[in-house]
């Protein structure tokens, strides 16, 4: 297979190459459909070859495409079923797989960063990717201690790559934004975009997960592996097996389904107070579960540093709209620059607007499920409904940019996990100020 792409006008043709194919389909389909073939298996074969395509597309040129493709993913669940049946087995394999490098790259690549006698350092190396992602792909291995490894190779040009990709992305918003709908796909971009420089740095990452792996160093529940060595390009942690979050959304019984969803929201919640990080790459990618039952956390390329924890104004806000004040909810997002001093703004129509997110947190235990965030996803993209406008008033303060991607994200998952979650007791736990007041009478 030959290497990633580098030129920004030979993967921008690339990418091109969806808008132009989708409306072939469709041409070929009208004809079909003229021909006496059903309206609805036209339409499903369409949108499964679609599908196909915009996997072979993203995942040979990986970088920002497939950057955005995974991104994308985490909102699956929101999308009717109509259009996320064709798209969901294509959408879950960008979360765990792509096309991977050749050999002599790989090489090339360890030598470079860990000198030429790079082969010293490992007792096995497997040439055989073991999983491939946006910017690496990972390699098993043996290091010289005897401790099985994970190598997390970069793909070269991946940082050119991603420029490329999302800048071009940028320009094609609406067609990307058709595989979703509803979707800002230009601010996803934007924000993927700020992102791009921390994720490209291994040595940064590497800081990361230490900091992460000795916060929950001996947990009962969590596992972060630790990292044994790194460099701009390379990174090398502890190997550790477990089952991919993605097959338990696809073949685990409730009970699985209920217990993963439990640690996956305690685990974005608690990192903010243990660690002094939010893990902000929430996509099932980066989770599996190990055989004793620990959740086993990967890629820390993209993190918010919170080293007081997460903003207290989160937590009260979020106990206030529970409980129904309107008014204190809009003043609190005003202070917090959620709502800007010159915008005017329904207060009861505002916390409508909020209900994705206050929703859970009024429940002792609460299901998520894709019929409720798709129901959620359609009142709020409808024009047709006042809360579509309340949309368009919202301000979304830089410092707030990944706490809000983590916790969108994070309901896209656990809706895809179809889990029971005890939600009202977590935010007790580990989101300050979101717990009710003492009061002299309690």
């Amino acid at each position: 297979m030959p290497d990633i792409p580098k030129n920004a006008l030979t993967r921008g043709v690339r990418i091109a190459t969806l808008p132009a194919s989708y409306a072939g389909r469709t041409a070929w389909g009208f004809g079909k459909k003229i021909g006496g073939r059903p309206a609805e298996a036209v339409t499903a074969e369409i949108q499964q070859r679609t599908a196909e395509q915009i996997f072979s597309v993203l995942g040979e040129l990986k970088g920002g495409a497939m950057k955005l493709g995974q991104a994308m993913s985490i909102f699956e669940a929101a999308l009717p079923e109509e259009v996320a049946g064709p798209y969901r087995a294509t959408l879950t394999k960008l979360q765990d797989a792509a096309p991977s490098m050749p050999a002599s790259t790989v090489h090339e690549i360890l030598a470079d960063s860990l000198g030429a006698d790079w082969r010293d350092r490992f007792a096995e190396f497997d040439d055989q990717p073991a999983g491939a992602a946006s910017i690496g792909q990972v390699h098993k291995a043996v290091w010289h201690d005897g401790r099985t490894v994970a190598v997390k190779v970069q793909y070269p040009g991946a940082d050119k790559a991603l420029m490329a990709d999302l800048n071009q992305m940028s320009r094609m918003g609406k067609l990307f934004a058709s595989w979703v709908p509803g979707l800002d796909i230009k601010a996803l971009v934007e924000e993927l975009k700020e992102r791009v420089i921390e994720e490209l740095d291994y040595l940064g990452e590497s800081q990361y997960q230490r900091q992460f792996a000795v916060a929950f160093e001996g947990d009962p529940e969590f596992l972060v592996p630790h990292v044994l060595a790194a460099a701009p390009h390379v990174l090398v942690s502890e190997w550790v097996d477990g089952r991919p979050m993605s097959d338990i959304i696809a073949n685990g019984t409730q009970e699985e389904r209920d217990r993963v969803g439990l640690l996956y929201e305690r685990f974005l919640l608690s990192g903010p107070e243990r660690a002094g990080l939010l893990h902000a790459d929430p996509h099932p990618g980066n989770y599996r579960l190990t055989p004793d039952g620990k959740l086993c956390v990967f890629d820390f390329g993209a993190v918010a540093v919170l080293p007081d924890g997460l903003p207290p104004a989160m937590g009260s806000l979020l106990r206030i709209a529970k409980s129904g004040d309107a008014e204190t909810v809009v003043a609190g997002l005003r202070e917090e620059g959620f709502v800007l001093p010159h915008v005017d703004v329904d207060p009861e129509q505002l916390l409508e607007y909020l209900d994705p997110f206050v929703e859970p947190a009024r429940h002792e235990y609460f299901h998520f499920s894709r019929e409720w965030l798709r129901g959620q996803f359609t009142r709020l993209n409808d024009v047709r409904n006042p809360d579509f406008a309340v949309g368009l008033k919202i301000n979304l303060p830089p410092s707030y940019a990944l706490i809000h991607r983590v916790w969108l994200g994070s309901i896209g998952v656990l809706c895809q996990l179809e889990a029971t979650v005890p939600v009202r007791g977590e935010l007790d736990r580990w989101v300050p100020e979101f717990r009710e007041p003492v009061t002299a009478a309690d």
